[in-house]
């Protein structure tokens, strides 16, 4: 596989996980959008606010190419600024915060080539290089992951599964035969 082509499978892999990402906020409200289900307080939209600013950052700063709308609460006082929303950044506004960040990954993935250098100043003490190749595989790995979160927190909320509405990843079966399964399991876990 050549460069390019490597290049075009990575960023279609991230395109596919912001899909995702975005699907996991659809037809919710914003009460639900923001509960905490977690002990951290892991919450759908809060991790799409996470998801946009590491994404700027690692698309942005890191290959001096920051964005237009720098994100202010990095430096606050709030350590976790980025993994929860004020009452004025509804779903509006952090799905377009998402979407303008997957725009600016998007355009550093097309003008740089995947050896192309970078370096992370947060990675260390003291500024860590990495290459465009580098940070799409990071960013991708960050996506999913955070994608895999918002699949838990979404069936907690409302029992929808899956990465995308015709691919759930479940078998189809009625909630009498999901009940019964959650008491095996449960029954497998108690004998443990």
């Amino acid at each position: 596989m050549s460069h390019s082509d490597l290049k075009a499978t990575l960023a279609d892999a991230l395109d596919q996980a912001h899909d995702v990402v975005l699907w996991k906020l659809a037809e919710l409200g914003e009460r639900d959008l923001r509960r905490p289900l977690t002990p951290t307080g892991s919450n759908l939209l809060g991790i799409v606010k996470h998801l946009a600013t590491v994404e700027y950052g690692y698309f942005g700063d890191v290959f001096g190419r920051p964005p237009a709308e720098p994100a202010e609460w990095l430096h606050g006082d709030d350590d976790n600024a980025d993994m929860y929303c004020t009452a004025a950044e509804d779903t509006a506004w952090v799905t377009g915060f998402y979407r303008r960040a997957n725009a600016h990954a998007a355009a550093t993935i097309a003008a740089l080539e995947l050896d192309s250098p970078g370096s992370v100043p947060w990675w260390g003490p003291e500024p860590v290089p990495v290459t465009l190749g580098q940070i799409l595989v990071h960013m991708l790995a960050e996506t999913n992951r955070h994608a895999g979160q918002m699949d838990i927190l979404r069936e907690l909320t409302d029992g929808q599964t899956g990465w995308q509405p015709a691919r759930l990843c479940l078998p189809r079966h009625d909630q009498a035969w999901w009940d019964a399964y959650l008491a095996r399991l449960q029954a497998l876990s108690d004998t443990a």
